[in-house]
């Protein structure tokens, strides 16, 4: 199939097949005239290039999974990948608390529901008084400003 179908079949824009190309995923054959034309692996590889993207990696990322077929380096590559959307949902998972105590909160001021006042609590710490100790009566920490 041609540059055109193939990316209408996915819903792209031929640039991107080009820059997937020149990135070194994909490898059409030239016909005669110097076309490209795309057959059924290109179409698995292009599905997997969104899957991949769909999951969070980049194309440097997909290029090298798509260069090895050793399980150890598979695991090189993606384990750091699979930390950081770990951090990512755990980040959601905060914000979706959040916007459901919003939503849950029968206070008109929502500064004076429960959630809220944990979650401020939990990130501005221990309070330190204007006479400048904390609450557990030692001076604040030095800070490196």
């Amino acid at each position: 199939m041609s540059i055109g179908a193939l990316a209408a079949r996915f819903g792209l824009a031929t640039h991107v097949l080009r820059h997937w190309e020149s990135m070194g995923l994909l490898h059409p054959h030239r016909d005669a005239g110097g076309r490209r034309r795309y057959g059924a692996d290109d179409l698995t590889r292009v599905a997997t290039i969104l899957i991949s993207k769909e999951a969070g990696l980049g194309l440097d990322i997909i290029r090298s999974l798509s260069a090895t077929v050793d399980r150890t380096t598979r695991h090189k590559i993606l384990h750091p990948e699979a930390e950081k959307l770990r951090s990512r949902i755990a980040a959601a998972q905060v914000s979706l608390e959040l916007i459901e105590g919003g939503l849950n909160c029968a206070h008109e001021d929502i500064t004076q529901c429960p959630n809220y006042q944990r979650l401020i609590a939990e990130r501005v710490g221990p309070r330190v008084p204007a006479h400048g100790r904390a609450q557990d009566g030692n001076p604040p920490a030095a800070r490196a400003d």
